[in-house]
């Protein structure tokens, strides 16, 4: 094998991945957010997750992709063990869409494919035209790539005995079909590898279903290296993954003349036999373990016991792994960092009202600074991850929502701040019994505009978000109108010390603007909802 083979070769996979990136990213794109949505229905069945997995893979173009993602998914606490199971047999099912895709005999009208994308590309007039081309074309450098690979994998004409051979031994080619896919960390690219080397004659599909089987548990590989920065659960994840692949190989393989047999009837053409082998396993497999995935789930959770501990003040749920796999459901993950970040603000709206209520201790102190040291954080976190998944592109609707979430997080943030404030005034006996309970009242008010205005991104619940920017934030501006106007009276009537007077209204106007950043907040989910329409 001379150089410009071994370039020719190396060109041919990556155009074939290049394609495989443009398709990926058309779909998601042309999904908007409704690949979010889908995302967030993950919350039932295995036989639901089955069908999720089957829909996110085809969309993302890759299981590993999908894997990871579900992985990503666990270690943030979205989904459970027995969720992200039925999605990863899923993902193992909707992989073998682009083999079945690669089948088709079209590999000469690559190049007019791919013109006919790019013209959509440069010409649409439209973002969905646009994204249309962008699918095309990939759909057509597939073609090229594979046209690309057969043409350099002519030298192999010279070993055409040695790899027909490989036929009568199943288990070395397994072996191989393993190691290549973990050094490639693209089952799909191998299985297209599989396919233009049988198509070209230079193995039989003897050799070729093994080389196959051996690819779904080389795609494993890159899953458990997503897990190693994970979480036990993540690590549970990651391992249901490689054993659904390894015990589902020991299981066909004293089957594997059978099964060859069977395949051989499916079409008269190897390059589908091997798509509709490779669809078979993943099938197959899915239909064995499906009925014992909670016995399943069970047995992972015994080799690999997860210790439970609290989310706490730890950044949880940014992870980056989500933003290569799928920049969309990196948004999810914002959405609930965000919502971590609010559980925080929260926390720390009830340490003040200990604080106000005489329990200043060193404790409850501490307690807030580590709070409000960690919400800064978050905050910071959450417009740093949001930064790279801009950078990988976005539809613009999902563009928007992980915007509102971002600007969402600033002011949750100074939410924190005013409520920083509100501890460093140190209100102990300082409010006669008429402020004080204007104070309380006026306080309840703010809370609760907060703990709607998050509940309504939680929920996308465009009636809590109203409830919000028109009852409670007018409620909020009344209330410190009427107890400036009572403060004023009591000074005047020397019910008030002017001194004190001074930390009543620093109170007031921190709680007013409170109730302004829970009003920003609810606006956000307005935008969020309209979007979803």
């Amino acid at each position: 094998m001379d150089l410009n083979t071994v370039l020719q070769l190396a060109g041919g996979i990556g155009i074939f991945l290049y394609g495989i990136k443009l398709m990926s990213g058309s779909l998601q794109s042309l999904a908007g957010d409704r690949l979010r949505y889908l995302i967030e229905t993950l919350t039932r069945t295995p036989l639901r997750g089955v069908f999720v997995g089957v829909l996110v893979s085809t969309l993302l173009q890759s299981s590993t992709a999908a894997t990871v993602m579900t992985v990503s998914f666990v270690n943030a606490a979205l989904m459970n063990l027995k969720q992200a199971i039925g999605v990863i047999f899923g993902a193992n099912i909707g992989t073998t869409v682009t083999a079945q895709i690669v089948a088709f005999r079209i590999g000469e009208y690559a190049l007019s494919i791919v013109a006919m994308g790019a013209l959509l590309l440069l010409f649409g007039r439209t973002k969905r035209q646009r994204y249309l081309g962008d699918g095309i074309l990939g759909f057509g450098f597939l073609f090229l790539g594979m046209q690309t690979m057969g043409s350099a994998m002519r030298f192999f004409i010279h070993y055409q005995e040695v790899l027909l051979g490989l036929g009568q031994q199943p288990l070395l080619c397994i072996l191989i079909g393993t190691l290549v896919t973990m050094v490639v960390q693209s089952s799909t690219a191998t299985v297209g590898l599989t396919i233009a080397m049988a198509s070209e004659g230079f193995i039989g599909i003897d050799a070729a279903i093994p080389l196959i089987l051996g690819n779904n548990i080389g795609t494993t590989f890159t899953v458990v290296l997503a897990s190693l920065g994970g979480n036990r659960s993540a690590k549970q994840a990651a391992a249901a993954h490689v054993l659904f692949n390894v015990i589902g190989v020991i299981i066909f393989f004293p089957f594997l003349t059978y099964y060859r047999e069977l395949i051989v009837l499916s079409s008269p053409y190897i390059a589908r036999q091997l798509a509709n082998a490779h669809s078979g396993f993943s099938i197959i497999n899915v239909i064995i373990f499906l009925p014992f995935t909670p016995l399943f789930a069970r047995f992972i959770q015994y080799i690999i016991p997860v210790r439970h501990d609290e989310k706490g003040l730890r950044i949880s749920y940014l992870d980056k792994n989500l933003i290569y796999a799928s920049p969309a459901a990196a948004v999810r993950a914002v959405k609930n960092e965000f919502l971590h970040m609010g559980d925080i603000v929260l926390e720390m709206a009830g340490l003040v009202r200990r604080y106000y209520e005489g329990e200043n201790t060193e404790r409850v102190t501490n307690k807030f600074a580590e709070s409000e040291k960690a919400v800064n954080s978050i905050n910071r976190a959450i417009s740093s991850y949001a930064s790279e998944i801009w950078q990988k592109g976005l539809s613009s609707e999902v563009s928007t929502v992980l915007g509102c979430y971002v600007n969402a997080a600033g002011d949750l943030e100074r939410v924190g701040d005013h409520l920083e404030n509100l501890i460093e005034l140190n209100v102990e006996g300082t409010f006669s019994d008429k402020a004080a309970a204007e104070v309380w009242a006026m306080y309840d008010t703010a809370e609760k505009a907060l703990v709607y205005a998050l509940d309504s991104i939680r929920h996308e619940d465009a009636v809590k978000a109203d409830i919000v920017i028109k009852e409670l934030e007018e409620q909020i501006d009344a209330q410190e109108k009427q107890y400036r106007k009572n403060h004023i009276e009591r000074l005047n009537s020397g019910e008030c010390n002017p001194e004190r007077g001074v930390i009543f209204i620093d109170v007031l106007n921190n709680l007013e603007r409170i109730g302004d950043h829970s009003h920003n907040i609810a606006y956000f989910t307005r935008d969020i909802v309209s979007l979803s329409k």
